[in-house]
């Protein structure tokens, strides 16, 4: 995937919630609010919850997810294949990263893991 251009970048770095999509196993769109992070480096898009959530079972099997944050009419949607994990020092990453984003830390429930998507595909508009 190319970097994004510099204006989605500055709508990215904004600390607004986005839309999570993934699939439940009959196959129907489950979507949910969420905050999240973005590391235009690594292409990585980073969303913390818990092992038990409906997202994080959507993606027990590796697999696709689309993150959109939306305002207005701009919004920028990330797709990419998303993997879940508990590792301490990727679930540190993403708090950190929490953090520094939205200005305090991230809740810290038992058994928060971190959902990452590589993301490959960028679609925008108005950015």
């Amino acid at each position: 995937m190319s970097r994004p251009s510099g204006s989605v970048e500055s709508f990215l770095a904004e600390p607004h919630v986005a839309t999570l999509t993934t699939l439940r196993p009959d196959g129907s769109p489950h979507v949910v609010a969420v905050r999240f992070t973005w590391d235009a480096d690594a292409a990585i898009a980073r969303v913390l919850t818990v092992s038990t959530s409906r997202k994080a079972r959507n993606l027990a099997a590796p697999g696709r997810t689309a993150l959109c944050q939306v305002e207005g009419f701009r919004w920028v949607t990330l797709e990419g294949a998303a993997t879940v994990s508990d590792d301490p020092r990727q679930v540190a990453e993403a708090a950190r990263r929490y953090t520094e984003r939205y200005g305090s830390p991230p809740p810290n429930p038992p058994g928060r893991v971190v959902i990452e998507i590589a993301v490959d595909r960028t679609m925008t508009l108005n950015t």
